[in-house]
């Protein structure tokens, strides 16, 4: 019998883009709740009980009705792409990569939070230089990104693309979260191991889809003053063994002009680059991914496939 999927907000952007990866599935059963139905509480609830696994592409709010629902029911296992759940110690954090012992987690995990987009490129550069006892868990963390616009959801791609939408926006380029309250520094400080809050300076770029994370540090406030052969020594063994994220050599990383953020657009890959000049005490770490792949949908397809393979 084949495994029985429902994305519970099917109709938002991640869960269209969830359901454009499993389209071409035969090994699923992919169940749909009609449109006019989604707000009906009795539909959903049929449909949540009836999966295997259901992947919620909520806001926060609804996803905690969801959770609810299943409360006390154990056949049913989730994975969660709201923020609602992405510290709460009973849910896997579903970033397989992030250590060793990830995907493990995942594969036997009932509750799986899927990570968001921005965090998995700070965390993804940030947690295998604490774990390698390089960046003191104390050190000052500052995260730079810019995303492509999809990942505000409907309303801000209808802003971006739409003229004659009333709130509109004309700028290339802009910055958000200015009072430096993000959703997302929580996931970053708790899974990314550090002590202190990081400061997080969020942007968007008028392009749809990719994202560039930057974080960038001085080395003499690291453990041993490493150089960047030794950060990129660090993140390719923290890294090895896998296909998902790649470590750009620093042989090639020193050959770039710059950086384009749509580069994996489309893609469920992850990059990272250890940038800088050997000897000059400073270095940026930039992670690149698909705000809606790795960053998102992608990222939730991987963790039901471990869960399924469990």
């Amino acid at each position: 019998m084949k495994p029985k999927i429902f994305i519970d907000g099917e109709h938002g952007t991640t869960g269209l883009q969830i359901r454009q990866r499993l389209a071409a599935r035969h090994d699923l059963d992919v169940l749909s709740i009609p449109e006019a139905e989604r707000r009906n509480r009795a539909a959903r609830e049929d449909f949540l009980k009836s999966a295997d696994i259901a992947i919620l592409c909520l806001p926060d709010d609804a996803a905690k009705e969801s959770v609810a629902i299943l409360e006390g029911q154990n056949s049913t296992r989730i994975i969660d792409t709201s923020t609602a759940h992405r510290v709460h110690p009973d849910w896997a954090y579903g970033f397989a990569e992030m250590d060793k012992a990830q995907a493990e987690r995942i594969a036997s995990a009932r509750l799986v939070a899927n990570p968001g987009c921005y965090p998995t490129g700070a965390i993804g550069l940030i947690r295998p230089l604490v774990a390698a006892g390089l960046l003191p868990a104390d050190y000052p963390v500052t995260v730079n990104a810019v995303s492509g616009y999809t990942g505000g959801g409907k309303q801000m791609i209808a802003q971006m693309e739409d003229p004659s939408n009333p709130d509109y926006i004309a700028a290339p380029h802009f910055l958000y979260g200015l009072p430096l309250q993000h959703k997302h520094v929580a996931e970053m400080k708790q899974h990314g191991l550090v002590e202190r809050r990081p400061l997080f300076s969020p942007s968007v770029g008028r392009f749809a889809q990719g994202m560039l994370v930057q974080v960038p540090l001085f080395l003499e406030e690291l453990n041993g003053a490493p150089t960047l052969a030794k950060l990129h020594d660090a993140l390719a063994s923290h890294y090895a063994g896998q296909s998902i994220v790649e470590v750009v050599p620093l042989e090639e990383s020193a050959k770039l002009a710059r950086l384009d953020p749509t580069e994996l657009a489309g893609t469920d890959r992850m990059k990272l680059f250890v940038l800088g000049s050997e000897g000059k005490g400073q270095a940026n770490l930039v992670a690149s991914l698909d705000n809606l792949g790795k960053g998102a949908s992608g990222a939730a397809v991987q963790n039901m496939d471990l869960m399924l393979d469990a």
